[in-house]
């Protein structure tokens, strides 16, 4: 049980697995008003940069489960290094089926909505570990502007342009499940550019070490695509952000 090792390749310097720059991660565990001692479970939770910095930053205690090998270790030395590891505790292991063993204040699956094949799903997953009056924390990308057709959905990595909504819907589709929209951190462009472009300089740096490698024709492709297919469609049109939700 592990992630596919192309994504490693792709994210191996990454300490955030998304859109978002560490100001923007910064921003919205300080809108969120945490206190000290707040319990979080983050599902997939990648690197473990949000519950890491959250533990040094606001106190915060709790558990990151996440299907990668790889990033599980990198949490775990993340946690060493800012001295948090008596306050989170990271988790080898299918966060699809994942409750916490006691309520938890904060429930968040941060641009990972596949665990429970979808939103609804996701926010249905969540809510069974989070206390009544929690704030349950969900990344999901949306649609900047419609793309033209289905072809430029498909450059966004997207099936179609059916697989995600315009932000005014997607906020429209949390109340509809039942929950308040009561924050929300976007991304934008820069913080786009830090996520992708990463992604290049990490390919290219693998493939010089490892041209012989089974992989290293696939990442040979990607690299020489992917700078212009981000810049044409991804950066375009597709939106990223982290909502906080609260049942009604």
């Amino acid at each position: 049980m592990d992630l596919p090792r192309i994504f490693t390749v792709r994210e191996s310097s990454h300490r955030i697995h998304n859109p978002f720059t560490p100001g923007k991660l910064a921003a919205l565990g300080q809108a969120l008003h945490l206190v000290p001692g707040s319990r979080v479970l983050d599902l997939a939770s990648g690197a473990g940069e949000m519950l890491c910095t959250w533990a040094r930053d606001h106190g915060v205690v709790g558990t990151g489960v996440d299907i990668s090998t790889v990033f599980t270790e990198q949490a775990r030395a993340r946690a060493a290094e800012l001295g948090v590891t008596d306050q989170v505790t990271f988790v080898h292991g299918d966060a699809s089926g994942y409750v916490a063993d006691e309520p938890v204040d904060l429930a968040a699956c941060v641009g990972a909505t596949w665990i429970g094949n979808g939103v609804a799903g996701t926010t249905e997953l969540l809510s069974r570990s989070l206390r009544p009056g929690g704030l349950m924390l969900i990344g999901e990308p949306y649609w900047r502007r419609t793309p033209p057709d289905e072809e430029t959905a498909k450059a966004c990595h997207a099936t179609g342009i059916a697989d995600f909504l315009l932000l005014p819907d997607q906020l429209t589709q949390f109340q509809d499940l039942g929950y308040d929209v009561v924050e929300m951190v976007l991304a934008d462009q820069d913080s786009w550019d830090r996520y992708a472009a990463a992604q290049w300089l990490n390919m290219r740096r693998w493939l010089d070490r490892n041209m012989d490698d089974e992989l290293a024709a696939q990442v040979r492709v990607e690299l020489t695509t992917e700078p212009a297919r981000y810049a044409r469609s991804t950066r375009e049109y597709l939106g990223w952000g982290v909502f906080a939700l609260m049942k009604r």
